[in-house]
């Protein structure tokens, strides 16, 4: 602690205050003094970009758990730094941990909107709904630079494939006008993610990512267009934000929000290891009462891999974040829904020409 008591080691703008060990790897490096060769593992270091040229980027979601097909990640990791990500633990598989790397080492697909279209051209492709993206945020920091997304977005306008986006960032109205033309066919929907409306709450989950005003801001812009969305109060973490889901689902009722999804936290992986890390410093009157409250929900672990109960867990306080979920949606939003995507309207500009 400094004089003003202040905890030095705690990385301001991070999400993760460690490097948890990489368990795909073999040999690796550790933070064991705070001197010599481990001082710079300690430091908050600036983001590094990483550019990866893959085969191929349109994978196929094979989970009971979930309604997607296939999804599309254009970047790996994400600066955003939400300690609760599940996406940290693969970030193991490119050789990277799930802690600070996960935020400060971000691979980068340059190639995804060719990658993209090489796959649409494909024969056996069918108009299949895309989700863009469900391992990272496909509009973190580093989008406003390199505009991939926008230019996957003119691929998916061009071949006319229904998209479905999920977001934090309020850089998705920067392309507005792309939205529009996607709509006008159905072809799209967006989830916007909202966690708390504390402010002080918000920081510390989520260091890098908009405020929820601004995540407020973007679905009513987004709604004002009659572009269908969905508020995601995810991850929902009993303790912390369980207890703002009505005003959550209001806030996001009043902005114009079509729909709203849950999940239940979980701590998966390397995932247990930091977020009891970052509870202990960020909230340490209560960090023992959350993390008990997430194993009631997990029948007394952290983790849960259970398909079907473990993205809403079960026993007595799963069930009443559940019934509180339903009774605002009910309250806010009944009679909502979000518009169908358009799964029809594909077409190859090479198949156009063939008519001539």
């Amino acid at each position: 602690m400094n004089a003003g008591g202040e905890d030095n080691t705690y990385f301001k703008g991070r999400g993760a205050q460690l490097n948890t060990k990489n368990p795909y790897l073999n040999t690796e490096y550790v933070a064991e003094h705070p001197e010599g060769i481990d001082e710079a593992m300690l430091e908050n270091s600036a983001t590094q970009y990483i550019e990866e040229s893959p085969k191929k980027v349109v994978n196929k979601v094979d989970s009971p758990d979930l309604n997607l097909m296939y999804s599309l990640n254009p970047y790996q990791g994400c600066e955003h730094g939400c300690i609760y990500c599940y996406a940290r633990n693969s970030h193991q598989y490119w050789g990277y941990s799930a802690g600070l790397d996960f935020e400060r080492k971000i691979i980068v697909k340059k190639n995804a909107p060719a990658l993209l279209e090489a796959c649409f051209e494909k024969k056996t492709w069918a108009g299949i709904p895309i989700v863009l993206s469900g391992n990272t945020d496909c509009y973190q920091p580093v989008e406003r630079k390199l505009k991939i997304t926008r230019r996957l977005l003119e691929v998916f306008l061009k071949y006319r494939n229904p998209v479905s986006i999920i977001t934090k960032n309020a850089l998705i109205l920067r392309d507005l006008d792309l939205l529009r033309e996607l709509n006008s066919l159905d072809l799209v929907h967006v989830s916007v993610s909202l966690t708390s409306l504390n402010e002080d709450l918000r920081q510390a989950l989520e260091p890098r990512t908009v405020t929820a005003k601004g995540r407020l801001k973007v679905i009513q812009n987004l709604s004002a267009e009659g572009i269908p969305v969905r508020v995601m109060t995810a991850p929902i973490i009993p303790g912390l934000n369980s207890e703002e889901i009505p005003a959550l689902i209001k806030a996001a009722a009043e902005a114009g929000a079509s729909a709203a999804g849950y999940t239940l936290v979980r701590l998966n992986g390397a995932i247990s290891q930091l977020f009891e890390d970052w509870v202990h410093k960020s909230f340490p009157d209560r960090a023992q009462k959350v993390l008990h409250l997430i194993s009631e929900c997990h029948q007394g672990k952290l983790n849960d891999s259970r398909f079907g109960t473990r993205m809403r867990g079960d026993g007595n306080i799963a069930d009443m974040i559940s019934k509180l979920f339903h009774t605002s949606v009910n309250r806010y939003l009944k009679g909502r829904e979000m518009r169908p995507l358009n799964s029809h309207a594909f077409k190859r500009p090479s198949d156009q020409l063939s008519l001539f």
